[in-house]
Parts: C-alpha cells; sequence; structure tokens
C-alpha cells in the first residue's frame, strides 16, 4: 500500500510537471508563434487553454503532495480528472483556435466538468484526512 501511495504520487508529480512545461511552452508559442496567424478571438481561445492547463498542472501536484500525506480514492480520482480536464478541455481549445474546427468547441465542456469533478473530489478528500 505504501509502495502504491509513493509510485501514484511521483507519477502525478511527473505528470503535473510534465503538463506545466507544456502549458509555458503552448503559452509562449500562442504569444511569439501565432500572434500574427490567429485572430484575436482565437488568440483568447488559446491563451484560456493556456490558462486552465497551467492552474490544473498545479493541481495535479498538489494532488501528489496530499497522496503522500494522506492517500484517498478521492485524491486519486481528483489527479486523474485533472489530466483528463487539461488534455479534453485545453486540448479541444487549442485545436479550436489553431484549426477552426467548430466542433471541438462542444467537447470543450467535458474537461470542464471533469475539473469541476476533480476539485469536488479534492474537497471532499478532507473529510478523511488525519
Amino acid at each position: 500500500m505504501v509502495r502504491q501511495t509513493i509510485c501514484m504520487a511521483r507519477l502525478f508529480v511527473s505528470i503535473g510537471s510534465f503538463l506545466a512545461f507544456m502549458a509555458v511552452a503552448a503559452g509562449a508559442f500562442g504569444t511569439h508563434a501565432l500572434r500574427d496567424i490567429l485572430t484575436p478571438k482565437m488568440l483568447e481561445v488559446w491563451q484560456t487553454g493556456v490558462n486552465y492547463h497551467l492552474i490544473h498542472a498545479i493541481a495535479i501536484i498538489l494532488v501528489a503532495s496530499l497522496i503522500k500525506e494522506a492517500p484517498s480514492k478521492l485524491q486519486k480520482a481528483a489527479g486523474i480528472l485533472f489530466v483528463t480536464g487539461v488534455l479534453v478541455f485545453s486540448g479541444s481549445l487549442y485545436l479550436l483556435a489553431a484549426t477552426g474546427t467548430r466542433w471541438l468547441g462542444a467537447i470543450t465542456p467535458l474537461g470542464g466538468v471533469c475539473f469541476l469533478s476533480g476539485w469536488l473530489c479534492l474537497g471532499l478528500s478532507s473529510r478523511t484526512m488525519r
């Protein structure tokens, strides 16, 4: 059990750090490479993806820290939901901004639901903390 907890914490730190790195890279890419290519509206869409991406990458690292101290299934669920949210929410916004494919906007809210569910799981996990 302890070994699994440490492995899960390490995994979430690794994923969160990688996603944070990618969020910073996406922000820089949007600012420098896409500034003259995208419309101001699509650049705003891109930036929204970056903002949520970075916030939730940090949240994943927070989950790793909490799992190491007082592991719970709700914390693990929160981490998985945050990762899924980044991929679906931010990923769909990046693709929407880059390609203009409007139907991608229809799946963005699913990522938002993942974020909301992750925060709910994280909050509920506090009830089991020592």
